[in-house]
Order: C-alpha cells, then structure tokens, then sequence
C-alpha cells in the first residue's frame, strides 16, 4: 500500500533495505573531500562508540540464524535410548532394548519465511548501525562548528586587543605632548581594559569548545581555523537511503517477516522417529531385532503463536506509521536546512560590504584623529564598528558552511 511523503511506496523502500543489507556497504555516500577535520573526527568517534564494537558481534549472530534456515531440520535430531528388563523381579531373562532417533521437521512454508525474517534481520543489523552513525555525524558536526566559532572569536579579540593597545599607546604619547587631555588616556586604557576581558572570555569559549570535541572524538582540536565548507550536496531530496529511513524500513520489514512466520509456526514441529528394538522373553529365547518407523504429529495450536502474530503485526503497523511521519519531518528539515543555506548566503555577501565599508572608514578617522581632526570617543565609536563588521563577516561565513553541514546532515550523508 502506498503511503504518502516523499511519494515513496512502503513495500519498495523495505525492497530496498535488503539490496542494501545484501551488498551495500555502511557508510554508503562517498566520501567528501572539502573538509577532512569533519570526517577524520567522525572515524575517531565512531571508533569510540559501543555501536561500532558490537556491530561485528550482531551480523554475525544475524549470520548465524540466516544459516540455521539453510538446515535440513529446524531443531537437531535427537537420540532415545531405553531398556526394559526383569532383573529385579522374577530374572527370567525378558530383556528388551530400544535406540529411537526423532527428527523434526519443517512446518509447511516455515522454512522459506523463517530464511526471509532472518535476512530481514540482518538488514535491520546494517540498518541500525548505519542510524547510530547518523546520529553520531551530527553530533560531530556541531562539536566542530562550535570550535570554529570559538576560535574566530579569540582571534577577533585579540585583534581588537592589539588595537586597542596601539591607539592607547599613541594616546599615551600625545597626552605627554599635551596634545590631549588625560581623561582621554582613561579611556583608551578602559578600551584596552574591555579587550583584556573579552579575550579572556574567548579563550575560555575554546577551552571548553575543545574540551567537548576532543571527549566526543579522543582526538585534539583541529591545528588551525579551518572555514572550508563540506562540498554542497547533489541531491534535492532525501531517498530511501536516509539513515533513519532505512532503519525504519528495515524494523517494518523484520516485523513483516516475522509476522509471516508467526503465522505458520501455529504448533509444534512434527517428528519423523526411526528406531531398532532387540528384545527376548526369556533366557532360551535368541534375542529377535525389530525396525520401527513412527510420525509424531502435534495436534492443535500452539498457546503462544497468537501473542507472537499480535505483537509482530503491531510492531509493523508502528514502524510503517512512524516511516511515513519521519518522511514528513525529514523533508520539512532538507527544506528548512536549505533556506538556511540561501540566507546565510545573502547575510555573508551584506556582512563582507559592511566589512569593506567599516574598514576604510576605520582608517580615513584613524588618518583624521591622528591629525586632531576627530576626539577619541568618535574614534573609539569607530574602532568597534569596525570590529563588529569584522566578528559579523567572519562569524556569518562559519554560519555558512556550518549550514551546509547542517542541510548534507539533513540529507543523510555521511562526513
């Protein structure tokens, strides 16, 4: 039955977790060369992560019930020895002993539904590992995003402190001269003061910026500021691929199967027993052997097949309606994540005029106040323009390509 969102059919998209499952590898984007700090902490994270350390365990205990369905016999046969004798009572030499082998043996179709949950299954193992990797990507990106932000920061501030500490030395100096009045040199010192505390707040933003990167990936901060971008993504939309897509996919497909299986597995297996018996009356008897083939066939249904297609139906009816609301949101977060990305845009090509402007003007007062043609206050009033203009233009190109970070993530893509 199809659903609605992105126009993606229920029964395809389970299709198409078991071609992935079945020859796709985890992390299935390229990778993407534009920022390899993002993607080195992702492998250094992910190689933290309990996920990444059970992963193997999982496909192959998945593995493990794909080949019990490949077996002749869904349980192994087992052996029954007995004896009978009369030792005890009257020891007239009845003797009798019987070795019986019982083997079960497939319930109608059982076989073929109880290989198909367990491929199932082993899709969701891919499935579910590839989500936690998802999740995993995003937390990587804002750690690292965060440490940018801070790092421009301190070097804004201690921008403005080197600044702020040349005009309050030539301020000093022209105070000397008499050339401006002492009060002036309380504000340049104010100034510098200011930018002490500014960059004392910076650093402490990087310290504990770095301190989270590293506890996320167990590795250093990046050696530099870095505002490379991750490359722009191709796709417009996000597919059956998606992470959280596909784990719902696959959980909707795995209780599907499984609920095709509870559905045959209504009793027990039945058995095919072989047996040889050898047995005598009495001492003058020669013991006589005797084969046997008998069929055990159970009869009614089994007490717990009704709970188990309960809860394997319900389980399915969840993820399907939980896979048609996740389209929606997910869709409604691409479209969100690329207006953002078009905002951002706008706001670094204003940010980088404003930027320009506020820097020649920072220097036709400088020109002037060094002449006696501007008081310090205007020119202080200025200094900081220019270095609002200068924190604005910087902080709105980490915006951006902290944005496309965010619209691949919404994407599904991996770093």
């Amino acid at each position: 039955m199809n659903k609605r969102g992105f126009g993606v059919p229920i029964a395809p998209v389970c299709a198409l977790v078991l071609a992935l499952a079945a020859g796709m590898p985890v992390q299935a984007q390229p990778s993407d060369p534009g920022n390899a700090h993002i993607r080195q902490g992702f492998e250094a994270a992910w190689a933290r992560q309990p996920e990444y350390r059970s992963a193997g365990l999982r496909r192959d205990a998945a593995l493990a019930a794909e080949r019990a369905t490949q077996r002749w016999t869904p349980e192994p046969p087992a052996l029954e020895l007995r004896a009978r004798s009369d030792r005890i009572t009257s020891n007239s030499g009845t003797r009798e002993y019987e070795a019986q082998l019982a083997v079960p043996i497939w319930l109608p179709n059982e076989r073929s539904r109880a290989s198909a949950a367990a491929s199932a299954d082993t899709g969701a193992v891919e499935a579910r590992v590839a989500a936690a990797q998802w999740k995993l990507a995003a937390e990587v990106r804002e750690a690292y995003w965060a440490c940018q932000r801070a790092r421009l920061d301190r070097s804004l501030a201690e921008l403005r402190r080197a600044n702020a500490r040349q005009l309050a030395s030539d301020v000093a100096r022209r105070v000397v001269a008499g050339d401006l009045a002492r009060s002036d040199s309380h504000l340049a010192e104010a100034a510098v003061a200011a930018a002490d505390g500014a960059v004392a707040e910076a650093v402490a933003a990087v310290v504990q910026a770095g301190q989270r990167w590293t506890a996320l990936t167990g590795v250093p901060t990046p050696p530099r500021e870095d505002l490379n971008s991750e490359a722009s993504p191709a796709a417009s939309e996000p597919d059956a691929s998606h992470p959280v897509l596909r784990e719902l996919a696959a959980r909707a497909d795995a209780a599907k199967r499984q609920f095709e299986l509870a559905g045959v597995q209504t009793r027990a297996n039945p058995e095919v027993m072989l047996g040889v018996t050898r047995e005598r009356s009495d001492f003058s008897e020669r013991y006589a052997q005797v084969l046997g083939v008998a069929v055990r066939i159970p009869l009614g249904r089994h007490s717990r097949s009704a709970g188990r297609i309960a809860t394997a139906g319900a389980e399915q009816a969840e993820a399907e309606a939980q896979l048609v609301v996740e389209q929606e949101r997910i869709r409604s977060e691409v479209q969100a994540a690329r207006d953002r990305v078009t905002a951002f845009e706008a706001v670094v090509a204003a940010a980088e005029r404003r930027r320009l402007l506020a820097s020649e003007s920072r220097g036709f007062f400088d020109k002037s106040f060094r002449l006696g043609g501007t008081d310090l206050p205007t020119r202080l009033r200025i200094e900081q323009e220019a270095i609002d203009a200068e924190r604005q233009a910087t902080r709105s190109r980490v915006d951006l390509a902290a944005a496309i970070s965010q619209l691949r993530q919404s994407l599904g893509l991996l770093p």
